[in-house]
């Protein structure tokens, strides 16, 4: 089903203002910061096997416990961090998930150096199918399972599919030019 149909026949009231401001502003769209796309995959990671309300509801707890998403200061996380993160309530306390997040950052480092940016490396791999993106993701990071990968990749404009042609968003993202386009 489309986000853009999901969203319709949510309830209480500022449940749907939550998803409506994801959807209208954040979903579909182009994100061209290496900082902001490594923030989305974490909160991708994060809401395997949970609602995307649970994330978007703590997603300013996430930037503000994972450094803005920074990914420099995030590879070189300590022990210490990783037990910070496991005793912050604001997040996602899932050890899992936090090393995949140290982890996918000094990754990250990697390909910034072999090709400039994360970036640069989602471009020069586009255009794939959602099974080559699932197996290179795979590859190449920590818990990136299918769904995860898919909503990423939809999420910030490299796979078709997060608005129905019919949502009045789908104009915005498509001014956007979003890779999936080309």
């Amino acid at each position: 089903m489309s986000y853009c149909l999901a969203i319709e026949g949510m309830q209480p009231e500022s449940r749907k203002e939550l998803h409506k401001n994801y959807h209208d502003h954040y979903y579909g769209f182009p994100i061209h910061d290496d900082n902001e796309l490594f923030g989305r995959l974490i909160l991708e990671i994060n809401q395997a096997g949970l609602s995307w309300e649970t994330v978007l509801k703590k997603e300013e707890r996430f930037r503000n416990a994972y450094n803005n998403f920074d990914i420099h200061t995030i590879a070189a996380y300590t022990e210490e961090d990783r037990e910070r993160l496991m005793n912050d309530s604001g997040i996602i306390r899932n050890r899992l998930k936090i090393n995949a997040a140290i982890e996918n950052a000094k990754t990250i480092i990697e390909l910034q150096k072999e090709f400039g940016s994360f970036e640069k490396w989602l471009e020069h791999h586009h255009p794939k199918t959602l099974q080559e993106w699932m197996k290179l993701f795979k590859k190449t990071f920590k818990f990136t399972g299918g769904e995860i990968v898919n909503e990423f990749l939809m999420s910030t404009g490299y796979l078709k599919g997060a608005h129905a042609e019919t949502c009045p968003v789908y104009h915005h993202v498509l001014e956007q030019k979003p890779l999936w386009k080309e």
